[in-house]
């Protein structure tokens, strides 16, 4: 049973648009039951702040380009042969910070070798190298600041159609080209691929942004 005055959006299936709502007053035990008693098998994402509670529901767009990310990143980290272990939309949480975010996607790379065969436990693991963020019709700042707490180092938040990428630096994000885990991607490299998404399928895109890739190895 859902706590008493705290209601999820009711659908579970990704909508037109980005639903997000923000209840205020949360204490983290409320915030915490509500993650238990919802499970894992859901479609929306909640995000906690310091006694706020964010509670979002995404978009068909937005699931869309989150995978197109994912792929572009795993496809590098293939080329690339770097390490690499992916939580997805995992639940970060620092109870001591009363912080914690869910978010659309996160990966282990520089820090894979701390965290291979773990849960992980921000109290004692480091937070992932690298976060997706993907915004439709609603920002992210909440969850940022969040991130910002638990000192995730990279950033990729696709918005208004484009991808910025952002590097945590003197305790704030700030954009930066290029990417500080992956040095021969830009955000203009990124932006091209997937404006030519829009007229691809899925596998054509991969094996387009392979193709680029192995270009660029070659080339070095």
């Amino acid at each position: 049973m859902i706590m008493a005055g705290i209601q999820p959006p009711t659908s579970e299936a990704p909508t037109a648009h980005t639903q997000r709502i923000a209840l205020h007053g949360i204490s983290w035990q409320t915030y915490t039951h509500l993650l238990a008693e919802l499970g894992d098998q859901r479609a929306s994402r909640l995000a906690y702040d310091g006694g706020v509670l964010e509670i979002t529901m995404p978009s068909d767009r937005h699931e869309t380009h989150k995978k197109l990310l994912e792929r572009m990143i795993e496809t590098l980290t293939e080329e690339l042969e770097l390490p690499v272990k992916s939580f997805g939309s995992t639940t970060l949480n620092r109870e001591d910070l009363e912080r914690g975010a869910e978010p659309d996607s996160c990966y282990y790379i520089q820090n894979v070798n701390r965290i291979v065969g773990r849960q992980i436990d921000l109290s004692m693991d480091p937070p992932p190298d690298l976060i997706i963020e993907v915004d439709i019709s609603s920002p992210s700042g909440r969850r940022f600041d969040i991130y910002r707490q638990l000192g995730v180092p990279e950033i990729w938040r696709y918005s208004n159609g484009r991808v910025q990428l952002y590097r945590l630096e003197d305790a704030a994000y700030v954009p930066c080209d290029p990417s500080p885990t992956f040095p021969l991607v830009t955000t203009e490299v990124i932006n091209q691929f997937l404006q030519q998404a829009d007229t691809q399928d899925d596998t054509a895109f991969v094996r387009s942004w392979r193709r680029w890739i192995r270009q660029q190895l070659a080339s070095t």
